[in-house]
């Protein structure tokens, strides 16, 4: 017999019951990185970020599924593109307010949502994708929103009736290079003569570059790279979520799996960009820099990372949300997939409209960026 639990914390599953779902070592959904944001206050109700994770429980208490979900009484850090949908509801009488989100917070990086127990039969994820609904009702939620999935949730979520939307990120491929110089041949003669400029902006500025593994990084070099994430986070009118022991206790804990690409100027360390990674990709996720040098951005949050996915056989580089002008820098136009599920049926149907209508220009946006990629022809 099956039961649903749900989770004030990550941290409620033991280390040896989180080893029994399979997560295919996703840096992201796991113990450390969300047990971690909710006890040091990213991931918590301050922040509107209330966790409720479902769980599916046998008998003997060992969990048969997993899904991240937490209670939220805004929109911020969830990447859900809902901006106007509060106003909607309000229109129609309606609260949006709370709403449930299955998302990594402050974290728009595809992975696995809803994560199974090694073993388990694929009709598992119906009964969690069940579960959800059910607490979304219970908890008088105006929607569960289920973002930024993998393909096979993909598909169970549909099979659900819930509603598809899609996004565009820029993620680069690795089409099995030898070396940086190796995928750079793949570019024309200009795209690849801009983008070696850029790259000797900074060799001519005299930094050093380095990359570090979460177990290599010292405190002073912390204060730092928290420095440097915060500041950036602040110059755009925006809150730094996580915190400096946030980042040093996640680090001890998950040591390799953090990669952090780093810029000295004598001894001093000046800039940074903060990754993780699993065994098939590497995840870009935050910068800084306390300088300005031309193309020190590019190189800390993008080359760098792309000699590192090489170098160390990862498939995928996945630098984050937006930016086009990554594009020239070879990362290419993919399809990102949330799906909804709406309690009020006029509210949906409202949604449903609203998801067609995006849909075709989504389609055509990916389609207009792949025509400016800056790879030579084939012959």
């Amino acid at each position: 017999m099956t039961r649903i639990a749900l989770l004030n914390t990550a941290n409620d599953l033991s280390p040896a019951q989180w080893a029994q779902l399979a997560r295919g070592n996703d840096p992201f959904l796991s113990r450390e990185f969300l047990g971690l944001a909710e006890s040091t206050g990213a991931a918590s109700a301050d922040l509107a970020w209330q966790p409720v994770h479902v769980v599916l429980q046998a008998a003997d208490e060992s969990p048969r599924a997993f899904l991240p979900l937490y209670l939220r009484q805004h929109s911020f850090g969830d990447f859900s593109r809902d901006w106007q949908w509060d106003q909607a509801w309000q229109s129609a009488g309606l609260a949006y307010y709370p709403k449930l989100v299955s998302a990594i917070p402050f974290t728009p990086s595809p992975g696995p949502r809803c994560v199974l127990a090694q073993g388990a039969p694929e009709s598992t994820r119906d009964e969690l994708i069940a579960a959800a609904i059910h607490v979304a009702q219970e908890l008088k939620a105006s929607s569960w929103q289920c973002l930024f999935v993998q393909e096979s949730d993909r598909a169970a979520l549909e099979n659900a009736g819930m509603l598809l939307r899609g996004g565009v990120q820029f993620h680069w491929k690795n089409r099995n290079y030898a070396d940086f110089d190796d995928f750079l041949a793949t570019f024309t003669a200009m795209k690849r003569k801009k983008l070696n400029r850029e790259r000797r902006y900074v060799s001519d500025a005299g930094l050093r570059l380095a990359t570090l593994h979460g177990d290599e990084i010292d405190a002073a070099s912390w204060q730092a790279i928290y420095r440097q994430y915060a500041d950036t986070f602040r110059r755009y009118g925006n809150h730094p979520a996580f915190s400096l022991e946030f980042f040093q206790q996640l680090a001890a804990q998950i040591g390799r799996a953090m990669v952090v690409f780093v810029a000295y100027q004598g001894d001093d360390l000046v800039a940074s960009a903060i990754c993780y990674r699993s065994d098939t990709t590497l995840f870009g996720r935050h910068w800084g820099a306390d300088i300005e040098c031309p193309g020190l951005h590019f190189e800390l949050c993008y080359y760098r990372g792309i000699a590192y996915a090489i170098e160390h056989g990862l498939r995928t580089f996945e630098p984050g949300a937006q930016g086009e002008h990554k594009l020239a820098r070879g990362f290419e136009p993919v399809m990102t997939w949330g799906s909804y599920w709406i309690a009020n049926p006029r509210m949906r149907h409202s949604v449903a409209q609203f998801i067609a209508r995006e849909a075709a220009a989504t389609e055509q946006y990916q389609l207009e960026m792949s025509t400016h990629l800056p790879f030579r022809l084939e012959s």
